[in-house]
């Protein structure tokens, strides 16, 4: 994707994590966009700083790249959210163009897509943007919502199950 689909996909993303973490529609929604969109947006264009230098879609494109960022905040405490940014332009890279990014570099070049995407300057790349953006709202909600209740729900069978 280019830059204006990393841009657009963060933004949307941030809106859509705002409304699932604060849906209560007030100014701490809007406090909480705000808190996610920035961190979220910068993370989304900081892989394309690779087109400046060492290999697009390879030298900042890359797994190594992402775990980094993971893990900044528990050594740092800043950057919490420049991850998702991160994590989700990979997303849009891999299953919203043609060509995909070399997870595993350098270790290994090959670069990984699916067979689903579209060129990068296609007429299709808002739409293909906003779809890929849908799927991760999708993600994030089961994450946010329905994970912590299923661990839950299989903590006390398990406190049932030992108990009884």
């Amino acid at each position: 994707m280019n830059k204006k689909g990393h841009v657009l996909n963060a933004v949307l993303l941030s809106i859509g994590l705002g409304y699932l973490l604060e849906p209560s529609g007030t100014e701490e929604t809007f406090v909480t966009i705000l808190m996610i969109g920035v961190p979220v947006t910068l993370g989304a264009l900081f892989p394309d700083v690779d087109t400046e230098f060492g290999k697009h879609r390879k030298t900042l494109h890359n797994l190594p790249i992402l775990v980094a960022f993971v893990g900044f905040p528990y050594f740092f405490e800043n950057l919490e959210y420049v991850w998702i940014g991160i994590l989700t332009h990979y997303v849009l890279d891999v299953a919203g163009s043609k060509r995909g990014i070399a997870l595993f570099y350098p270790l290994w070049s090959e670069e990984f897509g699916l067979p689903v995407g579209v060129a990068v300057k296609s007429r299709m790349a808002d739409l293909v943007t906003v779809v890929v953006t849908g799927v991760e709202l999708v993600v994030a909600a089961i994450i946010i919502y329905r994970i912590p209740q299923a661990s839950l729900e299989l903590g006390g069978q398990a406190i049932g199950t030992v108990l009884g």
